[in-house]
């Protein structure tokens, strides 16, 4: 195997280093602070702080015989358009002129589909964000596109102590949308980091969407979390039209990584929730 840096030691990039560590792999992570770096010292791979939005840190990142992939996991923080720019396309920008990697793979956002009518769609459908965030994204992919690189459009993230659907229904934040019947796409944190070292090993180039087999409707979803859990159906309220990333109801297909051989090994969020001891302990 090659050398491989990975921007973005969070909760998926680290998980997708230990992957490509494990098979064979020469990994350095980066991530953004000292601090991290010294949360990370037991891991079996060095990982050095950088801020990806600088250029000059960026090249001194390279200190050996330069990369044969990079990917870029790192994480805006919850910011705005303003922390999109820096840490997805000037990120993205540098780590491709600087250390020009002959293969870059950038996590995308399946939310770059704004669909509103619960359609299937594909890689081929329209992208065409309406805020300023999913424009940034997009951006951002063509960037990669443009430079022979692969986009990883990302479901809804969870996986072990963290995700943002059961922490809402446990702590009674929970809210059904209108008529309970958005579609909601979402991705094991463990299945995206196999679906990274598939595409980086298959030298994949274009547009991959990583989810689950199964969207799952909202109301839907509550039922069934209130039926194995034995709580009451969260309240019914009005569609929040101030999400970050836009209301979008579309189902998201996963067809064309599948055909790559690749399979989740949570083919469902339901079937994550029964059968991954990790996810539940923090929020029951």
């Amino acid at each position: 195997m090659g050398r491989i840096f990975i921007a973005g030691c969070g909760f998926v990039g680290l998980e997708a280093a230990r992957l490509f560590q494990e098979a064979g792999w020469e990994v350095v992570g980066g991530t953004h602070s000292a601090e991290s770096v010294a949360r990370l010292a037991g891991e079996p791979f060095p990982v050095v702080a950088a801020d990806i939005s600088n250029r000059d840190d960026v090249a001194r990142i390279e200190k050996g015989n330069g990369f044969d992939a990079v990917v870029h996991c790192a994480s805006s923080g919850r910011g705005g358009a303003d922390a999109y720019r820096a840490v997805y396309l000037e990120g993205v920008r540098n780590l491709a002129e600087i250390l020009a990697p002959p293969v870059l793979l950038f996590t995308s956002s399946t939310s770059v589909y704004a669909q509103t009518g619960g359609e299937w769609v594909t890689e081929e459908s329209a992208a065409e964000p309406g805020r300023e965030t999913g424009r940034v994204l997009r951006e951002t992919e063509t960037l990669v596109l443009e430079r022979g690189g692969v986009v990883a459009r990302l479901g809804g993230i969870y996986g072990p102590a963290r995700s943002v659907l059961l922490r809402k229904f446990f702590n009674g934040e929970a809210v059904i949308e209108g008529k309970g019947t958005r579609w909601i796409n979402q991705a094991h944190r463990d299945d995206i980091a196999s679906a990274l070292r598939r595409l980086v090993e298959r030298d994949q180039r274009g547009i991959f969407n990583v989810c689950d087999d199964e969207p799952l409707q909202q109301c839907a979803l509550y039922e069934w979390l209130a039926q194995r859990f034995d709580r009451g159906l969260p309240p019914r309220g009005e569609v929040d039209p101030n999400r970050k990333r836009g209301v979008t109801n579309k189902r998201v297909s996963n067809s064309k990584l599948r055909a790559l051989g690749w399979q989740p090994r949570f083919p469902s969020f339901c079937d994550a929730v029964e059968n991954d001891p990790r996810i539940l302990p923090e929020f029951e």
